[in-house]
């Protein structure tokens, strides 16, 4: 088992670090190269740079999932294709993605493009609380459990 992360707008990436290391799970960062951060040679990790062009880091991050690995997404997409896989899919605020979730999240974004598409506008997401991070915290060490 491995945790693969959506690192460029990753907000739990302290948390993950903390949860690879109790666990001793290795942890990959995959980030475009305009995303550019000291944060990981600061932690010692070798993140996974990919090129900046659309899906770059979701393609480094498929073809890296196997069976039984968790990935860190806000991309509801990147999260169906890698249940498809085997893996297990969590939000940076600890929503886990399953088959009972996916195709709703997907059809309510499926509409928020068509919406935006046609000069609609969209409310941004709230703004981020410690509880979203006891939330994610708690929804990983649960998934790693039952692993």
């Amino acid at each position: 088992m491995k945790i693969l992360v959506d690192a460029d707008a990753c907000p739990v990436k302290d948390i993950i670090l903390e949860i690879s290391q109790k666990y001793n799970i290795e942890a990959i960062f995959v980030c475009s190269l305009s995303h550019y951060s000291n944060y990981y040679e600061k932690h010692g990790l070798n993140p996974v740079y990919v090129d900046n062009v659309s899906q770059s880091a979701d393609l480094a991050i498929i073809n890296r999932a196997r069976e039984g690995d968790i990935v860190v997404t806000g991309d509801y997409g990147l999260a169906a294709i890698i249940l498809s896989k085997g893996a297990f899919a969590v939000s940076f605020d600890g929503k886990l993605f399953d088959d009972n979730n996916i195709d709703e999240l997907l059809a309510k974004r499926h509409e928020t493009l068509k919406s935006l598409r046609s000069g609609g506008r969209v409310k941004g997401p709230a703004k981020r609380s410690a509880k979203d991070d006891e939330e994610f915290l708690c929804s990983l060490e649960r998934l790693i459990k039952i692993i």
